[in-house]
C-alpha cells in the first residue's frame, strides 16, 4: 500500500512537473529564439552544434529541479501526514489481531 501511494504521488507530481513545464517553454521568448534557431540551421542544411543541445537540457533539467524542490518542500507534510495514517491503520490492525489470536473471536482481516 505505501508503494502504491508513494508511486501515485510521484506519477502525479510528474505530470504536474511535465505539464508546467510545457506550458512556461512555450511562452519563453529565449526557448522560442534557441528553437527557431536550430529549425532555421537544419532548414539551410548546416549541421547544428549538438553540445548547444545539451547545455539546452542541462539548463532545462537544472530548471526542473529546482521546481520540483519547491514541489516537494510544499507538499512534504501532507504526504508525510498520509503516510503517518497508514502506518497507524496498519499497526492497529496488527494489534487488534495479535489481541484476537487463540480466541474464539474471528475477524476477517486476521485470516489471511
Amino acid at each position: 500500500m505505501k508503494k502504491f501511494v508513494l508511486t501515485i504521488i510521484l506519477l502525479n507530481s510528474l505530470l504536474w512537473f511535465g505539464l508546467t513545464s510545457i506550458a512556461k517553454a512555450n511562452t519563453s521568448e529565449y526557448n522560442t529564439a534557441v528553437l527557431s534557431h536550430i529549425i532555421t540551421q537544419k532548414m539551410q542544411g548546416v549541421n547544428v552544434d549538438t553540445s548547444v543541445l545539451e547545455n539546452e537540457m542541462q539548463r532545462l533539467f537544472y530548471n526542473y529541479a529546482l521546481e520540483m524542490t519547491n514541489v516537494i518542500e510544499t507538499h512534504l507534510p501532507n504526504i508525510l501526514d498520509s503516510l503517518a495514517a497508514q502506518i497507524r491503520v496498519k499497526a492497529d490492525s496488527e494489534y487488534k489481531c495479535a489481541l484476537l489470536k487463540g480466541s474464539k473471536i474471528e475477524d476477517k482481516e486476521c485470516s489471511k
